[in-house]
């Protein structure tokens, strides 16, 4: 076999595993050495692709304008390589497996899921492996000891602290935590391991400052809430924490309106907090309230930096322009800033090059975007501060409640930070547990 011959047949094998993959990318072309890559999983299609398409365009959208406008990150151009999974983790275990070493000469540093349920399937595979996942808004809270999991890095927030947030709000509503006492708060949860994940905070929650917890969950995908809306009715509760996804949550903002439970008594999670959970409900969801970690807006400069180099220069990924500066739009941004500056990180380290996995493992443990350089970003109100370490691979967690208008989303609220101290020596037990469990010996994967 000659070697021209060769490279064609490897070149159409690539190809074909490509399309079966559902892979896209800017360009296929041969020899990305001295590239980063950047593996995307996408869910442009199936039941959630009205949250992937426009978090997919900012996402492409400022690494678009970091290679072209900015040269790279220190130089070094980024290769995007999309790998579509509908959603579904089986795909996304096949996506991970193809790019897990990199691609066409481009090493990869680190891979974003973007989903709670494959974080967890790839938390055996990323420790023997030694590749970073990165899971902002999503990840697991145990996998915040990177002593354990030195390979999780679950960015900015979780659903325990997310736990804290909903409840700290409620208590200033009610006029302080000592009069929380009798609140009764409900729980309408997504029934997955996602939706699940509040339970036990907010045991420990209600315990501590005497409120009553609630918890009913609604089979996926949650079409029909009927039943489970009767019982928070019945149970005249105070308020309801929505864990939704997806179509599950204008349905409940509908179904509360038909029983008669006020939007503005119903606080969503950050995945019910976009606008394509409320523009469905229609009127019913003027004045509902949600956890953001991603804001919305186009106010921010990094945001019209955006617009005027990228989404009127045609060069935008959005096909439906009022999707910019929506939630998902700018959680697509705020996550590709992520990235772009855990690489920077790391270049301080290993110098201005593309980086290996266990080089993106210590940029991403040693991360540090501190006020003054968001504000050096142009994102100012849009992202908060986020320092990790060996000990805390979440970084620092806040949140803010927004609250829909009929027309846009409005911040009710500054940056709530909830207390790292509460749940920390519970998650750190259940991250030691887990590592007897395993057998694993305990230490970080950098130094």
């Amino acid at each position: 076999m000659n070697i021209s011959f060769s490279k064609r047949l490897q070149r159409t094998a690539g190809l074909l595993l490509a399309c079966a993959l559902g892979v896209s990318s800017v360009a296929m072309a041969d020899g990305h050495s001295g590239q980063q890559l950047a593996p995307i999983f996408t869910y442009r299609t199936g039941p959630y692709a009205p949250s992937g398409i426009p978090f997919l365009g900012g996402n492409l959208d400022y690494i678009r304008y970091v290679n072209e406008v900015e040269g790279g990150v220190d130089g070094v151009k980024i290769y995007v390589q999309e790998c579509e999974t509908a959603y579904e983790i089986e795909r996304g275990i096949e996506c991970y497996e193809h790019y897990k070493k990199g691609y066409d000469g481009a090493p990869t540093a680190a891979i974003f899921p973007h989903s709670s349920g494959l974080d967890v399937a790839l938390t055996d595979r990323s420790r023997a492996d030694k590749v970073p996942i990165v899971s902002p808004g999503g990840g697991q809270n145990v996998a915040t000891d990177g002593h354990v999991f030195p390979y999780l890095f679950p960015l900015q927030f979780d659903y325990w602290s997310e736990a804290q947030i909903v409840v700290d709000y409620v208590a200033k509503q009610v006029g302080g935590y000592d009069k929380l006492k009798g609140v009764k708060i409900a729980t309408l949860y997504h029934d997955s391991g996602y939706g699940r994940d509040t339970i036990q905070p907010l045991d420990i929650l209600s315990k501590k400052y005497g409120f009553v917890d609630i918890q009913i969950p609604v089979p996926p995908p949650g079409e029909q809430q009927q039943a489970q809306w009767e019982k928070i009715k019945q149970a005249n509760a105070d308020w309801v924490f929505l864990r939704g996804w997806g179509v599950m949550t204008p349905v409940a903002i509908k179904t509360a309106a038909r029983v008669g439970f006020p939007a503005n008594r119903i606080i969503g999670d950050i995945w019910s907090g976009s606008e394509d959970d409320v523009r469905p409900a229609g009127s019913a969801a003027k004045n509902y309230l949600s956890v953001s970690l991603f804001p919305s807006g186009t106010d921010y400069p990094l945001l019209q930096a955006l617009k005027t180099h990228i989404l009127d220069t045609g060069k935008s990924d959005l096909k439906d322009k009022s999707k910019f500066g929506s939630v998902y739009y700018n959680y697509g941004v705020i996550e590709a800033v992520i990235f772009v500056e855990a690489l920077r990180t790391g270049h301080k380290k290993f110098g201005n090059r593309p980086l290996t996995t266990e080089e993106g493992q210590w940029a991403l443990e040693h991360l540090n975007i501190d006020e003054a350089r968001i504000k050096e970003l142009g994102a100012e109100g849009l992202l908060s501060p986020l320092k990790t370490s060996v000990d805390n691979h979440k970084g620092d967690v806040a949140g803010k409640i927004i609250q829909w208008d009929g027309t846009k989303w409005v911040a009710q609220t500054d940056w709530i930070k909830p207390d790292p101290a509460l749940f920390h020596d519970i998650v750190f037990a259940k991250a030691a547990a887990y590592a007897k469990e395993k057998g694993l010996t305990v230490g970080s994967a950098s130094n």
